[in-house]
C-alpha cells in the first residue's frame, strides 16, 4: 500500500513529520527512554508568556523603587531594567513587520537611544533627576504604545470594509 501526501514537505526518509508522538509511544519519551529535545519547544513556547509577565513585574518594581526613592540593593537594577525594556518593548510593537531578531536588536538600540536623549534634554534643561527621568521614559514609551494600537486600531477598521454599497 502506497501512501500519498498533499504537501511538498516530505522529509528524506520519504514520510512527513509527526506533530506529536509516534502511536503508542508516551510523550517525550521512545523504547528506550526520553528524546533528546523533545519537549523544548513545547517549554519554550509555554513558558514566553510567564517570562514577559516576570518581566514587566521586574520592570515595574524598577519605576515603583525610583518613584517612592526607597533604599533598596534591588532599586537599581531593577530601574535600569525598567528604563530599557520600557521603550524596547514600545518600539517593538511599533516594528511589527520586521523579522524577531532585527526587531529586537533595533528596539534595543532605539530604547538605549531614547534613554539617552531623555537624559541629554533632562541635563540640558538643568531639570535633571531620577524621579524625572523614569516619568519621562515611561510617558514616552507609552505614548508609543498608545500610537501603535490607534494606528492598529483605525487601519483595522479601514480595512473590513466600511464602505456600504
Amino acid at each position: 500500500m502506497q501512501t500519498k501526501t498533499i504537501n511538498g514537505n516530505v522529509p528524506e526518509g520519504g514520510r512527513p513529520g509527526r506533530a506529536g508522538p509516534a502511536p503508542g509511544v508516551p510523550e517525550g519519551g521512545g523504547p528506550d527512554g526520553p528524546v533528546p529535545g523533545a519537549g523544548a519547544a513545547r517549554w519554550r513556547a509555554d513558558s514566553a508568556p510567564v517570562l514577559a509577565g516576570a518581566a514587566v513585574a521586574v520592570g515595574g518594581v524598577g519605576a515603583f523603587l525610583a518613584l517612592a526613592d526607597l533604599a533598596s540593593p534591588l532599586r537599581a537594577p531593577c530601574t535600569l531594567f525598567f528604563l530599557v525594556l520600557a521603550p524596547a518593548a514600545a518600539l517593538a510593537a511599533a516594528l511589527g513587520r520586521l523579522d524577531p531578531l532585527s526587531r529586537t536588536v533595533v528596539a534595543g538600540a532605539g530604547a538605549v537611544a531614547l534613554d539617552l536623549l531623555v537624559a541629554q534634554a533632562m541635563l540640558a534643561l538643568h531639570v535633571w533627576s531620577a524621579r524625572g527621568g523614569v516619568v519621562a521614559v515611561a510617558v514616552l514609551s507609552g505614548g508609543v504604545f498608545l500610537g501603535v494600537s490607534v494606528r492598529r486600531r483605525w487601519s483595522g477598521a479601514r480595512g473590513r470594509g466600511s464602505r456600504t454599497n
